[in-house]
């Protein structure tokens, strides 16, 4: 029967990217999806809230989906699906606090009628063909997961985001006999995180940063301010418990961090007082050493808590000298601009401020070199397809594969899109599917493409120039105008002799006709924009968006 059946993998995200994590595997007419995540959009991309994955090989192919099967609940693995579900609704199989991380999102986006499964750890789901386990491992996040998938063409091990911590603040370490125990049954592919392949040695335990939370909390006169991610729970949860040991109330800024941790302490994964937990308008009615912030905006988002706060634009809460500011992160790869802004911002209110080059304020929730060593040696499967990482990690993660002995033709570097089909006999490239990114911008799903970003581009470095008049074709005469607009590209009253002669150059084009007919203004409007871009460029060397606006009065 393995022979018979053919297994398909097919990222439709999260490859040659940080995010964005999804992939749709098939196998005897049935297909179930890893993970449905989004990322963060690129400095080019104005205007754009989020970005998540074109799903059009999902709803060509709905017929066939058994269901969404999630390792975790970070956004870059679940961010996409309040926009997903709504398009193709089934079934979504995790952990307590993934589920219930993406229920809250259903319920913001008002999707209903999705049926969700709560699975715990080494607990199997069947959907269609595809038996999966559930094997827990550590992340940076409650609750993560590796996948066991096994079917009639053999049996995959997807392991999500995962690090081998020996020491978790949780005490729930990595399954590693489970793990072992699929490696001894038979693995047909091994897909594996590649994160931080590039670092040698382990990932630090978590505990680490602990001994460095209770360092700067007890040593701290004034409020100490922390800035994290807010799904890091069990990050939290040591702050917290350091806070209350040194006499400091918590209070949680950010409406993540707020709706996270509410959430993890329905669970039970947060254990926190009600007592020692602090509103915002509570705050001033405590002194200063008797207060601890946990904050949004540790990659230095600009509606973030941290960031309000640092540039004062926070309604209750602001940065002062007193203040002791922990950002508990490190950039995430395009963020380095955005936190360096905040962090300098900080500074300059005067307050003190430890991040990642200056204490052990963070460790990584990915696996180095050897915990990627351990994972291959556990599993070790017949085919290997590195994932979530970007093109030279994928390639460095091949590289070490190949380094414990995998044959270099047994190894895909995958692209996003492409059609992965195995069994024991063969491993092949068999394809593409439509894929790429769909841009969320408001309310607005998919509204804002390459068009509109090279217009908000344009806008944003050469400016807008209106220029509106109104023709009496009967007569054949400028009623009104040309009036020149000017935004972004020069200040009007200080350019006087630009804008006049802007219009001239529309005078001079008008008159040029001897008589207009309602089918000449598509014409006559694109002479204007061509005379008027060179004309501008002649005087001042810019290139602004030109836009004529023509009242046609018959």
């Amino acid at each position: 029967m393995a022979n018979q059946s053919k297994l398909k993998i097919i990222p439709l995200g999260g490859i040659d990217e940080i995010g964005k994590n999804i992939t749709a595997i098939e196998c005897d007419g049935d297909m179930i999806v890893i993970d449905c995540g989004s990322t963060f959009p690129k400095e080019d991309m104005l205007g754009i809230d989020l970005v998540i994955p074109d799903i059009s090989y999902l709803v060509a192919n709905k017929d066939k989906l058994r269901g969404f099967v999630f390792t975790h609940g970070h956004e870059d693995h679940i961010g996409a699906t309040p926009y997903v579900l709504a398009k193709v609704p089934a079934p979504i199989f995790g952990t307590r606090l993934t589920l219930a991380l993406i229920e809250s999102k259903l319920r913001e986006h008002r999707v209903t009628g999705i049926e969700a499964v709560t699975v715990a750890p080494r607990q199997t789901v069947q959907l269609g063909c595809f038996s999966i386990q559930f094997i827990r491992v550590n992340h940076s996040i409650a609750d993560a997961c590796a996948l066991a998938i096994t079917s009639p063409a053999g049996t995959i091990v997807h392991t999500g985001d995962f690090k081998i911590d020996y020491t978790p603040p949780d005490g729930q370490v990595t399954d590693l006999s489970a793990l072992a125990a699929v490696g001894d049954r038979g693995v047909l592919a091994l897909m594996c995180e590649s994160t931080n392949v590039e670092r040698a040695g382990y990932t630090m335990s978590e505990r680490k940063v602990a001994e460095t939370f209770t360092e700067q909390i007890s040593t701290a006169t004034g409020r100490v301010i922390i800035a994290m991610f807010s799904s890091n729970i069990n990050r939290v949860q040591q702050v917290v418990s350091c806070a209350l040991q040194y006499g400091r109330k918590v209070c949680f800024v950010g409406r993540s961090m707020v709706n996270t941790s509410t959430v993890a302490m329905e669970l039970g994964l947060l254990e926190i007082p009600r007592e020692h937990i602090l509103e915002m308008d509570d705050l001033n009615n405590y002194r200063d050493d008797q207060i601890l912030v946990i904050t949004t905006g540790s990659q230095g988002e600009p509606m973030s808590g941290l960031t309000r706060m640092a540039f004062s634009e926070h309604r209750k809460l602001q940065i002062k000298a007193s203040d002791k500011v922990i950002i508990s992160s490190s950039p995430i790869p395009g963020n380095e601009v955005f936190v360096s802004r905040v962090i300098n911002q900080l500074y300059r209110c005067g307050a003190e401020v430890i991040y990642e080059a200056m204490a052990d304020v963070h460790v990584s929730g990915h696996a180095c070199q050897e915990e990627l060593k351990l994972m291959h040696t556990l599993v070790h499967p017949q085919y290997f397809i590195p994932i979530h990482g970007e093109y030279r990690m994928l390639w460095q993660h091949a590289e070490l594969a190949e380094s414990m002995g995998m044959a270099r033709e047994n190894i895909i570097l995958p692209e996003n899109g492409q059609v992965i089909e195995m069994n024991q006999d063969s491993l092949a490239l068999s394809g593409i599917v439509p894929t790429g990114t769909v841009l969320v911008d408001g309310l607005g799903i998919g509204d804002v493409g390459n068009v509109v970003l090279r217009d908000r581009k344009h806008l944003s470095q050469d400016g807008l120039i209106i220029v509106a008049m109104a023709f009496d074709r009967t007569n054949g005469v400028l009623v009104s105008g040309p009036d020149v607009i000017s935004r972004g590209f020069v200040y009007v009253r200080e350019n006087e002799d630009i804008i006049e002669g802007i219009r001239d150059v529309v005078r001079t084009i008008i008159r040029s006709y001897d008589r207009i007919e309602g089918s000449d203004w598509p014409g006559i409007k694109n002479r204007i924009k061509d005379e008027l871009r060179r004309y501008i460029y002649e005087k001042i060397k810019r290139n602004p968006m030109i836009l004529p606006v023509i009242v046609d009065l018959g």
